[in-house]
């Protein structure tokens, strides 16, 4: 979207704030979000329920992240907030990138998110302690492998964009990846899967 308009809204314990308003003191832990630029600012019930899950995973403070098809970066805004120390947010779009890096500014989160633009394979073999991958269902199948490799073991894996249709092959694909199901949701349209990493 370019341009669009909202004010101040409530998701779990955070609050997404427009660039332009001030943030309130009373308000949750802020995302500030830039007006123009990648969709992905708290709208969509994927965003929504992967912003409510993280706030559910144990020990994030310190935690080394990975936001896979980061949009915006409001999910790697999210997990600084928690007290992740550094995020890794990657993007194959280059708007979807720009914004990302706006958006960290925005947040002055500079020296703890590292905006990538490119594939999986940009990123490194560092593990990760909590990957976060808000993408299609075909991506999530394509880059299981390598997505499960990327995180330690003890890790977590946040998956959404998950059409109702695909959530069977998709905790099929990561099951025998070596992955427990830990919690799950079901919204209109999509599912929310967090799984862990023996």
């Amino acid at each position: 979207m370019y341009g669009r308009i909202f004010t101040p809204f409530a998701i779990g314990g955070f609050t997404i704030v427009p660039e332009d308003h001030p943030v309130a003191p009373e308000t949750g832990l802020p995302l500030i979000m830039g007006k123009k630029g990648a969709f992905g600012s708290g709208e969509h019930e994927t965003t929504a329920s992967c912003l409510e899950e993280m706030e559910r995973i144990p020990g994030i403070a310190g935690m080394r992240c990975l936001d896979l098809g980061s949009g915006t970066g409001i999910l790697a805004v999210a997990a600084v907030r928690l007290g992740a120390a550094t995020v890794v947010a990657v993007d194959i779009d280059p708007h979807a990138a720009e914004s990302c890096a706006a958006n960290v500014r925005l947040n002055g989160m500079e020296g703890q998110i590292f905006t990538v633009c490119g594939e999986l394979s940009s990123v490194g073999r560092e593990p990760y302690d909590l990957l976060l991958a808000n993408i299609y269902a075909d991506i999530h199948l394509a880059l299981a492998h390598e997505m499960v490799a990327l995180v330690r073991p003890g890790g977590w894996l946040i998956l959404s964009g998950i059409p109702l249709q695909d959530k069977f092959d998709i905790q099929r694909r990561f099951r025998n990846l070596g992955c427990v199901e830990h919690d799950w949701r079901i919204m209109e349209e999509y599912v929310t899967l967090v799984l862990h990493k023996p």
